[in-house]
C-alpha cells in the first residue's frame, strides 16, 4: 500500500521565512529553529559524505553486490529522513495549540502525516491567579 509521506517543515531547506510567517513563530522559536536547521546541516553532510564513499568504494560488478549496495544504501537513506524528522519534531515541541492546529492542517490539505507531539500550552491561554 502506499503510505503518505511524512509532513515535514523542512528546516534545512531554503523557504525558513515561510515557516516563520506561515507559523508567526515568536523570536525564541527563531532561535531554536536556526539553532535546529545549523546542527542539521553538519549531519545531512555527514550522511551524504557516507552516500557518497558508499557509491565509490563498493563493489557493483555483480548483481548480488548491488543487492547489498542498495540495501546500505536504504539504510542511509533512513538514516537522512530520520535525522530531518527530529529535527522537525524539535521545533513542532515548542508550538503552541494555534500553530500545531495550523500544522495539522496543512498536513492534511497536502495529503501527508503529521509529526505527532502534544503542543506547548501557552500561558495566554492560563488565566491569571
Amino acid at each position: 500500500s502506499m503510505s503518505a509521506q511524512d509532513c515535514t517543515l523542512d528546516i534545512g531547506g531554503k523557504n525558513t521565512e515561510t515557516i516563520v510567517s506561515i507559523f508567526q513563530l515568536n523570536e525564541q522559536q527563531i532561535v531554536t529553529m536556526e539553532a535546529l536547521r545549523a546542527e542539521l546541516k553538519i549531519e545531512v553532510k555527514s550522511i551524504e559524505d557516507d552516500i557518497r564513499k558508499l557509491f565509490d568504494g563498493h563493489p557493483q560488478s555483480t548483481s548480488a553486490e548491488l543487492i547489498v549496495l542498495a540495501d546500505k544504501y536504504k539504510i542511509l537513506q533512513q538514516k537522512m529522513e530520520d535525522t530531518v524528522k527530529a529535527a522537525d519534531k524539535k521545533l513542532l515541541s515548542t508550538f503552541n495549540e494555534r500553530q500545531y492546529q495550523r500544522y495539522l492542517v496543512l498536513c492534511d490539505e497536502a495529503l501527508r502525516n503529521p509529526i505527532r507531539i502534544i503542543p506547548v500550552v501557552s500561558s495566554t491561554n492560563i488565566a491569571p491567579e
